[in-house]
């Protein structure tokens, strides 16, 4: 009998208050005892994954804790954890202000990073009192700017030391909890390849630079037995990094030189230990100017990885799952859809959530859906929010296996 629907997410869950706190004077410099901080990361971990099992999450991961966050709200923990693993790159520096390597496409890579959609609605995004920027901000020490690291030499992967200590905490808390498959969570090389580059001569040198960086920490999550999820939004939220947009020719071409260098850093791992996830960016704002997924999926299936994890509850991007009735995936490929979202406060109802799986079983079959998030919760919704989230999700999946007469 085919079995019931599985259950998984995209990564971030709420941190504890006190893991926070250690981290926010870790990170600025105030100095903790790191004995005491590593064993408050490993007992916080194994308690995320209990906690994920006891809801009903088939496939949990260590809520993404390594990543660490100083702040409740916070949009970038699950990029900015990359900077403290590399070698070759100063975190100082203010790569905006740094010319880029010349594009491998005709795309203006000068013009990288200012955003169409800031630019629509410039008062949603930057009233300082409610706008979707002050949020994202909130929290941060007033004087504080953001600038992407720079890259001023050979890339190193330096993390071996830190990813093992992520792979032993996810592992302690799978052998609590007697979880066979869990997943963590690794940042895509294009996504790297955003940061500033005053190395290398070209983009495309530079995307496969840090492929081959990060491959390092593909091998060691999938050496565990752990499935390696590639963050990887840059592959559809680089559309709104151009002030003006570009041909969809010049986006393919920009963008399949970074699928051809991710294929690369995964090569020779086992498909069923690699994942993939596409989100146009887990910010709380219109996304009017999001490229949609029929001008990506023939990019996205040819990444070579075991499943596809995808935004498919939210507002902007849930009719489009009507793309995946008419797209063609390898047999053994699974689908990994967000049927409930991080972008509203709202918790969604069970049933909603069974219609929304059954939507990818009438595409795939139902041995071939895991239910899971658009994309992470920790930091994006109130922690009690995002528990509810989790547990509708489980819900509406039990309810969708119910449908379809598969065994619990």
């Amino acid at each position: 009998m085919t079995p019931a629907i599985r259950t998984s997410h995209a990564g971030s869950l709420p941190r504890p208050d006190d893991l926070i706190e250690l981290n926010r004077r870790r990170n600025g410099g105030e100095g903790v005892d790191e004995d005491a901080y590593a064993q408050a990361l490993h007992d916080a971990t194994v308690d995320v994954v209990r906690r994920q099992r006891e809801i009903g999450i088939d496939l949990p991961n260590d809520g993404e804790y390594g990543h660490a966050m100083g702040q409740k709200i916070d949009y970038g923990a699950w990029w900015s954890y990359i900077y403290e693993r590399l070698g070759g790159v100063d975190q100082a520096a203010q790569a905006q202000d740094t010319p880029r390597a010349a594009p491998s496409s005709t795309i203006a890579l000068d013009t990288f990073l200012q955003r169409r959609d800031w630019n629509r609605f410039p008062g949603a995004y930057f009233d300082p009192e409610v706008g979707i920027l002050s949020a994202v901000s909130r929290g941060r020490p007033a004087d504080e700017t953001f600038a992407f690291p720079l890259c001023v030499g050979p890339m190193t992967y330096t993390g071996r030391a830190v990813v093992q200590r992520d792979i032993d905490n996810l592992k302690a808390g799978m052998d609590a909890t007697g979880t066979d498959v869990a997943f963590m969570c690794s940042l895509g090389a294009g996504t790297l390849a955003r940061i500033g580059n005053a190395h290398y001569a070209t983009d495309e040198e530079f995307v496969w630079a840090c492929a081959e960086v990060m491959r390092e920490e593909y091998l060691a999550i999938t050496d565990a037995g752990i499935v390696v999820q590639i963050d990887e939004p840059g592959f559809a939220e680089n559309w709104d990094q151009f002030a003006v947009e570009p041909t969809l020719e010049d986006y393919r071409r920009f963008t399949m030189v970074r699928v051809e260098a991710l294929n690369h850093a995964l090569r020779g791992i086992p498909r069923e230990l690699t994942r993939f996830h596409c989100c146009w960016g887990s910010w709380h704002g219109p996304h009017t100017t999001d490229i949609a997924m029929a001008d990506l999926v023939d990019m996205l299936v040819q990444i070579d990885v075991g499943s596809y994890s995808f935004e498919a509850a939210n507002a902007r991007h849930e009719h489009e799952w009507r793309v995946w009735l008419q797209t063609s995936i390898p047999d053994d490929v699974v689908l990994v859809p967000g049927v409930v979202g991080h972008a509203t406060n709202v918790v969604e109802h069970p049933q909603l959530v069974a219609d929304r799986i059954g939507r990818f079983v009438d595409a795939v079959g139902p041995d071939r859906v895991i239910a899971a998030t658009d994309c992470g919760l920790g930091g994006r919704v109130h922690p009690e929010i995002a528990w509810a989230k989790l547990e509708a999700l489980a819900q509406g999946a039990r309810l969708a296996s119910e449908r379809l007469g598969v065994a619990g």
